[in-house]
């Protein structure tokens, strides 16, 4: 049953993955369209970003009441609304209301379902739903690449990625015998009678500031290379815009990559030792990165070297929270920790792009350095007060 389960999982991510990049690949041809400004997108996005955030600290109250398995459906059926009401919009207005339930919807799903994993599954399948969710990503701007090709409509993108996103809350639904058949079997989930903590609550908890602190920077961190990584190399390395746009695709590959090789190593290395080697191999992309050499070839394999340095931390995070936090805390733990997510990945990139804006785009290295130097503190900090704790 639990092998079945799994497999509806992995689905569950995929279509978690699947809206993710599709607003980027469509808006160079929807901003003509609505007749916005090209850094409109950006409001869009914060917006998503703010639905995101708060259902991921509604997180722990939901799925107490719902479960996990009508969460999951209903998240999904709520992120394909949201799709279907973005290609029938005909202002950027309405863009951005319909970006409250496309973002609502993807923080519950997010913060339940890496919950449900964290104590039903092992490191590796972690690591393996989180390369789902790259695949997912990676899948949805070729389709709206492929739509705009053959019809030059945007609308028609969303709407092809809408109806997957249908299948896949009618598959969901579905299969919640299932979910219960487990859940039974498995007997009465952790917390589900202990008090809610919400984030008040959380934060109590010794160490919780730090991994919260860790998440932050670690996604911010993410995020600015993504954003910014070729700006970076057209402007600071003097490369070409198409081989740094390549090579900016292959950060994203190199995490996704990363993610499914790190699967056959997570169980026998364990959460922590993973978390190391990530922050390690970031580090050398990032020297790589610095170095201020002529070839091309060092930064450019630098950027791919950090996104398979990036793959292993977020899911030995996620995962590790039940064992740092205890399993009746994991759900609401887990929820603050995906808000502290977005909150890094909202706010990190644009805070450099002031950075670069005032001082200069070279800092880039230096800025994931100083991200990934926070990272490591956290982490480390943590490691060091469990390590106090006496043995249960």
């Amino acid at each position: 049953m639990l092998s079945l389960l799994l497999a509806i999982i992995y689905m569950a991510f995929i279509s978690l993955g699947l809206p993710d990049s599709l607003l980027g690949s469509a808006w160079p041809v929807m901003r003509i369209d609505f007749g916005a400004e090209l850094s409109f997108v950006g409001v869009i996005s914060m917006i998503i970003a703010a639905g995101t955030i708060v259902s991921s600290l509604l997180s722990e109250r939901v799925t107490r009441r719902l479960g996990t398995a009508a969460v999951t459906a209903l998240s999904v059926a709520l992120t394909a609304a949201a799709l279907f009401g973005f290609s029938f919009s005909s202002s950027a207005l309405q863009l951005c209301l319909w970006a409250v339930p496309y973002g609502l919807g993807a923080g519950a799903i997010d913060a339940a379902l890496n919950n449900f994993v964290a104590l039903h599954y092992s490191s590796r399948h972690m690591s393996w739903l989180h390369c789902f969710w790259g695949v997912g990503a990676s899948i949805s701007p070729y389709i709206m690449s492929a739509v705009l090709t053959r019809s030059g409509s945007w609308q028609a993108g969303y709407r092809t990625v809408g109806v997957i996103q249908v299948i896949l809350t009618a598959l969901l639904f579905l299969s919640l015998p299932l979910w219960r058949t487990v859940r039974e079997e498995g007997g009465r989930e952790e917390g589900e009678t202990a008090p809610l903590l919400g984030l008040r609550g959380s934060l109590r908890i010794g160490g919780v500031p730090l991994i919260l602190a860790a998440f932050c920077a670690y996604c911010g961190a993410e995020t600015t290379a993504g954003l910014w990584a070729s700006s970076y190399l057209v402007g600071v390395r003097g490369i070409s815009p198409e081989t740094a746009a390549s090579f900016a695709s292959l950060f994203y590959l190199g995490i996704t990559f990363g993610r499914f090789l790190n699967g056959f190593a997570a169980d026998r290395m364990g959460d922590r030792r993973m978390i190391r080697i990530g922050v390690g191999v970031m580090a050398f992309g990032i020297v790589l990165i610095l170095l201020p050499l002529r070839a091309d070839i060092p930064s450019l394999a630098g950027l791919v070297i950090f996104g398979l340095g990036c793959a292993p931390v977020y899911p030995s995070i996620i995962h590790s929270t039940p064992a740092n936090f205890g399993r009746e805390n994991s759900q609401a733990i887990i929820g603050v920790q995906m808000a502290s997510a977005y909150v890094g990945s909202t706010f990190m990139p644009p805070l450099f792009g002031l950075v670069a804006q005032r001082l200069s785009l070279r800092l880039f290295p230096v800025y994931l350095a100083v991200l990934l130097a926070v990272l490591l503190l956290m982490t480390e900090g943590l490691n060091r007060l469990k390590a106090k704790e006496p043995s249960a």
